[in-house]
């Protein structure tokens, strides 16, 4: 039975390793990902400090659930709000969009993306709407196919039966690499109405480092998925390299990019994100201090964290830990954090996969029980709404 504290509570320190596991991928082990976290044992009102470490002071803030807004969801991963408020999730196993009513709950399925092909970490993975939704109604999805990851932008049309509301899809990119493990999957418009996306480097590490591959690299690109004038090469969509396998995007006030991405057997990692710029993988993991690599702002024990989305809201970045099964909150001064990360929900909902602001400075959050790596329970998996004060 998940353990039911929502008090926020202090993250610990840097700690050493005192044992090397597997490859580890899309969120825990390695064979293919992690498996599901196993709770540590706890200190009365807190979530359990990791071996080796002493907790910090305790940080001010909290998070309460406020509702569950939808339940019952198969293997959900990506999230979009959509212009009034209701929600688009897609089904990475199903290969499905369906609409939640932010209100009642209510789903509506949207329909199949044709073309997935789920497999281990791969099928159905991030979507989004873009800034022109309320124009051109399309939404873009990325997803695995028989060769590949792509992204795909699809027309909605909501006036058609459920279940036959999506188009054909229209292909913006493609020749991302597949594998069983590391497939990335977030994509996300940015304040400059341009498309990202995280991906993964399939488990076959020389492609983070090969600024020819699209494997282990965030992209950036218009919406018709053309390179964009700013990029580090002026003929490519590769904006940052070196990256193991991002999922998490987000931007700041001052609309500088951020990414949560999957460490192996050490150290998961929050980078702040530059044009050009190196994040080591797989020369080093975790902040190295060897120069030509960028060091990342956070890092966590990959069973502390296993970072899936990320959100930015009131000052902090909110990160969902997939094998960790808590909310990170990082609470941040510019581009430096000002506190210990906070962690919340700790074994709560079990596997947390994506958050998203809420409009209304809350987030939305997204749990991952029924992916084949977590121990769903009724009611599994859910939409969460939460109030951030």
């Amino acid at each position: 039975m998940r353990r039911l504290a929502v008090t926020a509570v202090s993250a610990a320190a840097a700690v050493l390793l005192l044992a090397v596991g597997c490859s580890s991928g899309d969120g825990d082990t390695g064979s293919p990902e992690r498996s599901p976290g196993t709770s540590a044992s706890r200190e009365p009102g807190g979530s359990p400090a990791p071996q080796g470490t002493s907790p910090a002071a305790p940080a001010k803030g909290s998070v309460k659930v406020v509702r569950t807004v939808a339940e019952g969801l198969e293997s959900p991963w990506g999230l979009a709000p959509l212009p009034g408020g209701d929600l688009l999730v897609s089904s990475r196993d199903t290969g499905k969009i369906f609409r939640i009513a932010a209100g009642s709950g209510k789903k509506t399925e949207l329909g199949s993306v044709p073309g997935v092909s789920p497999a281990g970490e791969g099928g159905l993975l991030g979507i989004a709407v873009a800034p022109t939704f309320g124009e051109d109604h399309l939404v873009y999805a990325y997803f695995t196919t028989d060769s590949d990851n792509r992204i795909a932008r699809l027309l909605y049309d909501e006036k058609k039966p459920a279940g036959s509301q999506l188009g054909a899809p229209d292909t913006v990119l493609k020749g991302i690499p597949k594998g069983t493990v590391h497939n990335g999957g977030r994509i996300a418009f940015g304040p400059d109405r341009m498309l990202y996306a995280g991906t993964g480097e399939s488990g076959d590490q020389g492609l983070s480092q090969d600024k020819t591959s699209l494997g282990g690299k965030i992209l950036r690109m218009t919406p018709d998925g053309e390179p964009v004038h700013g990029n580090p090469g002026p003929d490519s969509v590769v904006y940052s390299y070196g990256h193991r396998n991002v999922q998490g995007l987000a931007w700041d006030a001052e609309k500088r990019l951020w990414a949560a991405e999957f460490g192996q057997n050490t150290w998961d990692e929050l980078n702040l994100v530059e044009p050009g710029k190196n994040y080591g993988w797989p020369l080093v993991e975790g902040r190295g201090g060897r120069s030509g690599y960028v060091d990342p702002v956070e890092q966590w024990t990959t069973d502390e964290a296993s970072p899936s989305g990320i959100a930015y809201v009131k000052g902090s970045i909110w990160m969902a830990g997939l094998r960790g099964e808590r909310l990170w909150r990082i609470p941040l001064a510019g581009t430096k954090p000002v506190a210990e990360p906070q962690a919340f929900l700790d074994g709560r909902y079990g596997r947390l996969r994506t958050v998203v602001p809420d409009g209304a400075n809350g987030l939305w959050l997204v749990t991952s029980e029924t992916d084949g790596r977590g121990a769903p329970e009724s009611g599994d998996d859910r939409i969460l709404q939460l109030r951030v004060t």
